[in-house]
């Protein structure tokens, strides 16, 4: 009975590492979510802010419109005066030529049409000059009309400058998305493989261990492997242990390449028996007492704290629900978590 109860005890389950690969799975889809919802905030801030100069452009050559329409009325109306202007003038000539023709033909009447000649003249000299400066007021207003068109030509250039910026920006983001993807997907697979290769190494250092198991990504030790039932207190056999797990870190540091910005995650657990010790009140206090005194030996022997991550779950991780001393036994573990910060 005894036997067959060791072989179960070492057979391998699956089905927490399989809840755990899932759990990961669902990290990096909630990531790639955030990065998705991240570059959509920035597409929407660039857009948001190209509609606002855009609804500015179509205000300034609404603008210029309005003033071009107005000049527009005003050269008409200089155009009607300067007809009415020339027409008058027309017919102060004709006056005049005839009064002319007049007093050559009747010498007693010279006098009285060289009168009016003179006057007629006069009023030709002032509505030519009238008309002189209708004409400068035309020209003027032919001018700024140019002026206009070319300012709102300008406008509808950076107008479609602004677009064809949205649009760049656009495909630059989604881009960038796309590459952010890729990128990050490379960057799960390489450090997937330093897990592996890092547990691989555990396995051949601990083989004398056959308590000591991988369950999915992370690499499984029973509390009693470094701790005393209640104790956080590494134990002598247990700084042994964690001496070869120090060495294969820092060879496994050294090959990780420095933009993965990687992550020892040591969790510690225990079973539901509550604790009431002095120095530990709850489950709580225990598990994390655990874990950062495994961190901090790690880290005594050369092992940088940047690269550690010390975390207390209490007794709300089971492995096993059952209320056997079997279950307890397994309940109460370390776990090694190599992932990315």
């Amino acid at each position: 009975m005894a036997g067959r109860a060791r072989r179960r005890e070492r057979q391998i389950d699956y089905w927490p590492g399989f809840v755990d690969a899932l759990s990961t799975l669902l990290m990096v889809i909630i990531f790639l979510l955030c990065v998705f919802v991240v570059a959509q905030f920035v597409l929407m801030r660039e857009v948001t802010g190209k509609d606002t100069a855009l609804a500015r452009l179509n205000s300034q050559i609404a603008e210029l419109s309005q003033l071009l329409a107005l000049e527009r009325t005003g050269k008409r109306s200089a155009l009607e005066e300067l007809a009415s202007i020339q027409a008058s003038l027309a017919t102060v000539e004709a006056e005049r030529d005839q009064l002319k023709t007049q007093a050559a033909a009747g010498a007693g009447a010279a006098a009285d049409a060289g009168g009016r000649a003179d006057t007629l003249s006069t009023e030709l000299g002032q509505q030519k000059e009238i008309s002189s400066r209708a004409l400068a007021q035309v020209e003027l207003l032919n001018q700024q009309i140019a002026a206009l068109r070319r300012q709102i030509g300008a406008l509808e250039d950076a107008l479609e400058a602004s677009e064809a910026r949205g649009r760049e920006s656009q495909a630059k983001i989604s881009d960038l998305g796309s590459r952010l993807n890729v990128a990050l997907a490379q960057r799960v697979q390489e450090l997937a493989r330093y897990r592996s290769d890092f547990f691989g190494r555990l396995r051949d250092i601990l083989a004398d261990r056959p308590d000591i198991r991988v369950v999915g990504d992370r690499f499984v030790f029973p509390s009693e492997v470094f701790f005393d039932v209640g104790s956080a207190s590494i134990s002598a056999s247990g700084l042994q242990q964690l001496d070869k797990l120090a060495g294969a870190l820092q060879q496994l540091a050294g090959q990780i390449p420095p933009e993965i910005n990687w992550v020892l995650r040591v969790d510690g657990h225990t079973d539901k028996r509550p604790q009431r010790s002095a120095l530990y009140p709850s489950n709580w206090e225990l598990s994390a007492a655990r874990a950062i005194e495994v961190v901090k030996y790690l880290i005594s022997k050369g092992v940088s704290p940047q690269r550690l991550v010390a975390a207390g779950f209490g007794e709300y991780q089971p492995l096993d629900n059952a209320d056997t001393e079997e279950a307890y036994a397994r309940n109460r573990r370390l776990e090694l978590k190599l992932t990315e910060r």
